[in-house]
């Protein structure tokens, strides 16, 4: 070893014996107490901690970590765990919604949420209660005094909030059926519920009292919305067949731009063919009472 750079140092006695090498006499055997419980640093182990060595790493309190993870249909631990969010994560989403740079669904990270969409539904059906009603207002000026239509407010719930959960079950439920295994429920709830987002925008200039000018407005919304739909459910939807995804995505489009018109229609409709104020708003037709008379009646038929 000296050749190696290392310096040897042995211990020799008079007797020229290396040492003590006689081990016999000192070998004693213990009885080994790895099945007792140890009570080392105040506490109690067992399982792993009771033989001396150090648990693995999934090991654990099974019992207690299965019995907290269960969550009830019935429970509020059940819904809470799907609106478990940062407002920055919710913002970068909103974000790429807006402006999609990226597949929408790489951008949830597996981590669908439902308190984005719940948020952006009812901003959504707030503005366009409050865009709706000023809407009216402008088309009823100088026409006696203004009341608030409150079905506007229902009306802009029960479209938007069903809109935003029974198509997103019926769109799963037809992947699922036709094969698709990528299809994922709470990812279609945040895809359809991110896709509103446009709506908050156009819901915001569309009470203009110029019809062709909401249509661009709505159209525009549309266009949008759709375009991320599309982009996002796309291959989701090549999962299936090729005639299936053809006839799904046309059902996509379809039902998008049904909610568009319903929304152009039923809260930015002044000027419009169904267009319709209270009653006594419509003004008297020329010829008289006769006029009158008929004016009443179509109101009544219409």
């Amino acid at each position: 070893m000296s050749n190696s750079g290392y310096d040897a140092v042995v211990d020799i006695d008079d007797e020229g014996d290396l040492g003590h090498t006689d081990l016999q006499e000192d070998l004693e055997f213990h009885n080994s107490n790895f099945n007792e419980p140890s009570s080392r640093k105040g506490g109690s182990a067992t399982g792993h901690g009771a033989s001396g060595l150090p648990p693995p790493a999934t090991a654990g309190n099974s019992s207690n970590q299965s019995s907290s993870s269960k969550r009830y249909l019935w429970t509020i631990s059940f819904y809470a765990q799907y609106f478990d969010v940062d407002t920055s994560s919710v913002l970068a989403r909103c974000w790429a919604a807006l402006y999609p740079r990226a597949n929408f669904l790489d951008v949830l990270e597996g981590n669908p949420d439902l308190y984005g969409p719940f948020w952006i539904a009812t901003t959504v059906v707030l503005i366009l209660f409050l865009g709706g009603t000023i809407s009216q207002y402008l088309a009823s000026t100088g026409q006696g005094p203004f009341e608030y239509d409150f079905k506007l407010l229902s009306g802009a719930a029960g479209l938007i909030y069903g809109y935003t959960l029974v198509i997103p079950v019926l769109l799963f439920g037809a992947l699922r059926y036709f094969g698709s295994e990528s299809a994922n429920l709470l990812e279609c709830w945040a895809l359809y519920g991110y896709s509103n987002l446009i709506w908050i925008p156009v819901a915001l200039i569309s009470w203009s009292p110029i019809t062709i000018l909401n249509w661009v407005f709505v159209g525009v919304g549309f266009g949008l919305s759709v375009a991320f739909l599309l982009r996002n459910l796309y291959p989701v939807l090549s999962a299936t067949d090729r005639q299936t995804s053809k006839v799904l995505l046309i059902l996509v489009v379809a039902l998008h731009a049904g909610l568009a018109i319903a929304i152009k229609i039923l809260f930015f409709a002044s000027g419009s063919p169904v267009s319709g104020g209270p009653e006594g708003d419509t003004p008297p037709a020329a010829g008289g009472d006769d006029g009158g008379a008929g004016g009443d009646a179509s109101r009544l038929l219409f």
